[in-house]
């Protein structure tokens, strides 16, 4: 099991196998997107770093928040609907080296990639062996939008602080649970995500705890009585029969196994199972989850002179927002109005059934509660805005629980099988990543 708390060198020495892995599958990634690139006469490059979203935030990073397009339409795309930690570690990347601002995105996507990649194998190592964590590390990278993680863009980054910080719920570590998810709310608002899988497994801790110390209480308290009466049966028997008070001493009371239901507890096994310093740990990381998504909406409203929902305004400005996918059904609905565009609808269709089902899978492979939480509001939050249609593959992108059914159906398989078919997926990955690159591209 991977424990980075204590042993991060070895810890990574374990995880070693499934970077390599990763780092191999990215760089087929990178180097097909040259080669595609280098044919159309365009930069892969500047693919990378100076087209779509990344723009916007060299721009944040360069000349700060208050830059706006106005659209013939009348829209208003201003860069405060870019959280601002990505941002953060270009400029300072930038003061710190002499990467111009587009090179420090692309070389922090680079190692926060690596970061993520180690996040989801040190998660899965956790829950079901190193084996399963290789090959979750590998559906990740092979995800047909995963040139993405190498893009500078923030899903990387925000996968490697959400990976992490639900590493530190499962194996306890509430306060850094809470910084990391903290820094994920000042990445992408689907931060919101972490925060709620904090809160909810902090929640159901404390009231395990509570369950457990009133159940204690209760063993405790029928222990008590067991002895009591067993004083008082000493004591009548030794009165009654003084010749036989010594067979008697240590002959164990009528009644108590049976009050008790459990044998005697030397060691202390009866004891709450939550000391009052891990129950102020959780509450100290649950505090600290929302802060970074709290502290960036409430300076936006201020910003805006709208309130805490100036933020939902400039999202607006956008044409996003959150209609629980009445927007999608109806996009979806529309492709079937002719022939060609009816295929891609039925395939939309596919895919969404196909994300659902997984989640359905994640529940009935027993995950932790964190995991379902997180993977279920990333999910809800790609598929139920209300824009940019073409962009939820790679919204859903840091819904990597989702993929821990599929890495453990590829662990048990046998290694020939399970190596065919990742190479197979490998290469299509890389080949639609240059296309899509080449064409549309993220927006």
């Amino acid at each position: 099991m991977t424990d980075l708390g204590t042993r991060p060198g070895r810890a990574l020495r374990r995880a070693a196998p499934a970077l390599l892995g990763y780092a191999a599958v990215r760089a087929l990634g990178l180097l097909t997107l040259a080669l595609w690139s280098a044919a159309r006469d365009k930069s892969a490059y500047t693919l990378l770093t100076a087209r779509w979203d990344a723009l916007w935030y060299t721009r944040v990073a360069e000349l700060g928040y208050g830059y706006e397009v106005r659209l013939p339409n009348g829209d208003v795309h201003s860069n405060l609907a870019f959280f601002p930690l990505l941002p953060w570690l270009e400029r300072l990347l930038s003061a710190l080296t002499p990467l111009s601002y587009a090179d420090a995105g692309f070389v922090v996507s680079l190692l926060a990639s690596l970061a993520a990649a180690w996040g989801v194998f040190a998660v899965t190592d956790h829950l079901y062996g190193a084996r399963a964590g290789v090959c979750a590390v590998l559906l990740w990278a092979v995800l047909p939008v995963g040139i993405v993680q190498s893009m500078a863009y923030s899903e990387s980054l925000f996968t490697a602080l959400a990976a992490w910080s639900l590493y530190a719920v499962l194996t306890g570590r509430w306060v850094t649970a809470g910084l990391l998810a903290s820094l994920a709310g000042l990445t992408r608002p689907v931060g919101l995500a972490v925060v709620a899988a904090v809160w909810v497994t902090g929640a159901a801790a404390f009231l395990r705890e509570r369950r457990n110390r009133g159940a204690t209480a209760t063993v405790a308290g029928e222990r008590d009585r067991g002895e009591a009466e067993g004083r008082t049966y000493r004591r009548t028997r030794s009165a009654a029969d003084p010749g036989g008070s010594r067979a008697v001493e240590h002959a164990p009371p009528p009644g108590t196994a049976s009050m008790t239901g459990r044998a005697p507890d030397p060691e202390g096994a009866l004891t709450p199972s939550h000391s009052p310093g891990v129950g102020a740990g959780v509450a100290l990381g649950m505090a600290l989850a929302p802060l970074g998504t709290a502290a960036y909406v409430l300076w936006v409203g201020h910003r805006t002179g709208k309130g805490p929902l100036g933020y939902l305004d400039v999202q607006a400005g956008w044409r996003n927002g959150f209609d629980g996918g009445y927007a999608f059904a109806r996009f979806i609905g529309d492709k079937f109005t002719s022939f060609p565009s009816a295929l891609a609808g039925a395939g939309l269709i596919v895919g969404v059934a196909l994300i659902i089902r997984l989640y359905v899978l994640c529940v009935r492979q027993g995950q932790p509660l964190p995991l379902l939480v997180y993977a279920g509001v990333v999910t809800a939050l790609a598929l139920c805005a209300s824009s940019y249609f073409g962009s939820k593959p790679r919204l859903l992108m840091p819904a990597f629980p989702l993929l821990l059914p599929l890495a453990l159906a590829l662990a048990r398989a046998k290694t020939r099988r399970s190596a065919t078919v990742v190479a197979a997926v490998t290469v299509a990955s890389a080949l639609y990543g240059a296309f899509w690159l080449n064409g549309s591209g993220p927006p």
